[in-house]
């Protein structure tokens, strides 16, 4: 009789589309369905009676196996994403299940898992991510794809370009790009950041110099220009540099010609100058801080890069990006932020734009010990100084015991304010599911008009 029933198990088990393995006490796989021979390459004879970890290699199998925990707490764990590895070293993504196994008696006999292959769900991610990435520069904001078509464009001459935009907000990596699309593209790209060396080393890193030109030049140095001979030579916060090295710097703009310090011969500059700041030049010109010459010389083409704080659309772009990245690194499994951290992220002003949601990220992966990250997990920064407040709407009545919840609700109500009541544009934007936003409308008793314009309240309960 116990024949019949274990090829009943096993015609079911073969029948389903994920994969189905089990292992006894010693962490020997007992059973391995057809789903899971087609997901990991590896035939069923090839994994009966082997340790699931020889046979999985997967990324939490060395310290956090799910099937053992599952075993030792009694508590399944339900769709963890994890990679494993097939026999030709390539990782496949899959979602993965755990169980406990017992006999007739109650007693453990060994553990159950079940797998589903998100190969093509992790490649069509990728696809929509793709959309969004422009040589390294991730956005949907609409001024910003407006840009990347303006790079495609500046890119094919010559000309020279000024990026604005605030301290972190991406002017390398625009510069980058400007270089990478050129016809210079093969020739180097040298970034010289002019508000980090002194003045008077400068001019030498620059325009290089002879043996002799001072006391300790014992032999001739190229500089910067030099380097970037038939590239790109980036220049940023270009803002900072004397009157006396603008009046050179824009000899080489109008001639391509410069000459070393201690030399009496001019030499050629064939490089692509790309210029940035995170100052406002007109602003210097009128105070007589900046050249103006100097300043219509290198605004031919001016780029400004908006602040994070104008593109909140991409805060859930640059987290999943940055995560990714830090998990790599760190070798973790962390899959995201909690709903309420993300509404956190959306509703903070980032004064320290990209730059400090990417340092934000990067402590919240060496915090985290979960899957998840969570509010407990978010810098005090966010929120200890007043000028950090997480919320800055209007604050809800009886504000007097503000709480998390009570920012939560303010800020949820007033993102569906400003999105025109728009649950699906407002659960994009905040980066959660319009689901996850409707039952916390429900949880805080949000009274929000409706669609219709039959009921127009707009107080909060």
């Amino acid at each position: 009789m116990k024949k019949p029933i274990e090829n009943q198990t096993r015609i079911i088990l073969d029948s389903i589309a994920d994969g189905v393995f089990t292992v006894d006490l010693d962490w020997k796989v007992t059973s391995f369905n057809k789903a899971a021979e087609k997901i990991t390459g590896i035939k069923k004879q090839e994994a009966l009676g082997r340790h699931c970890w020889e046979v999985f290699k997967a990324s939490i199998c060395e310290q956090q196996c799910s099937l053992r925990q599952t075993i030792e707490s009694g508590q399944p764990i339900v769709n963890q994403s994890i990679f494993i590895l097939n026999p030709q070293g390539d990782r496949i993504p899959i979602s993965i299940s755990t169980a406990i196994l017992n006999d007739h008696n109650g007693n453990i006999i060994g553990g159950a898992e079940t797998f589903r292959d998100l190969s093509v769900v992790e490649a069509l991610r990728k696809e929509l991510a793709g959309q969004h990435t422009f040589f390294d520069i991730i956005s949907k904001n609409r001024e910003m794809q407006r840009l990347f078509g303006m790079l495609e464009l500046v890119s094919e001459s010559d000309t020279t370009v000024l990026l604005e935009g605030e301290s972190g907000t991406g002017k390398e990596l625009f510069a980058k790009a400007i270089h990478s699309l050129s016809h210079r593209k093969k020739g180097p790209m040298i970034t010289v950041n002019c508000g980090a060396i002194p003045d008077t080393l400068l001019e030498s890193e620059l325009f290089g110099y002879k043996a002799g030109a001072f006391t300790d030049a014992k032999r001739d140095k190229p500089g910067r220009l030099a380097l970037a001979e038939n590239g790109t030579l980036f220049l940023d916060e270009i803002g900072d540099i004397s009157q006396l090295l603008q009046v050179r710097l824009l000899r080489v703009l109008q001639d391509q010609v410069y000459e070393p310090l201690g030399s009496t011969k001019s030499e050629k500059a064939n490089v692509r100058i790309v210029t940035a700041t995170n100052k406002n030049l007109e602003e210097l010109v009128k105070k007589g801080l900046f050249r103006e010459d100097l300043y219509y010389r290198i605004n031919i083409v001016k780029l400004v890069l908006p602040p994070l704080r104008e593109r909140k659309e991409d805060v859930p772009l640059l987290t999943e990006h940055f995560l990714r990245r830090f998990n790599r690194l760190r070798g973790k499994e962390i899959q995201g932020p909690a709903p309420e951290v993300m509404s956190v992220l959306m509703s903070y002003d980032f004064p320290g734009n990209i730059r400090e949601l990417e340092n934000i990220i990067e402590y919240t992966t060496v915090v985290c010990k979960n899957h998840l990250i969570g509010i407990e997990h978010l810098p005090e920064t966010l929120h200890r100084h007043p000028k950090n407040k997480i919320i800055t709407a209007p604050p809800a009545e009886n504000a007097g015991k503000s709480s998390f919840d009570d920012m939560e609700k303010s800020f949820i109500y007033e993102a569906l304010k400003k999105n025109n009541w728009s649950r699906t544009l407002t659960a994009a934007q905040m980066g959660i599911h319009p689901t996850t936003l409707w039952r916390k409308i429900k949880r805080f008793e949000l009274n929000i008009p409706k669609q219709n314009g039959r009921t127009r309240s707009t107080k909060i309960p």
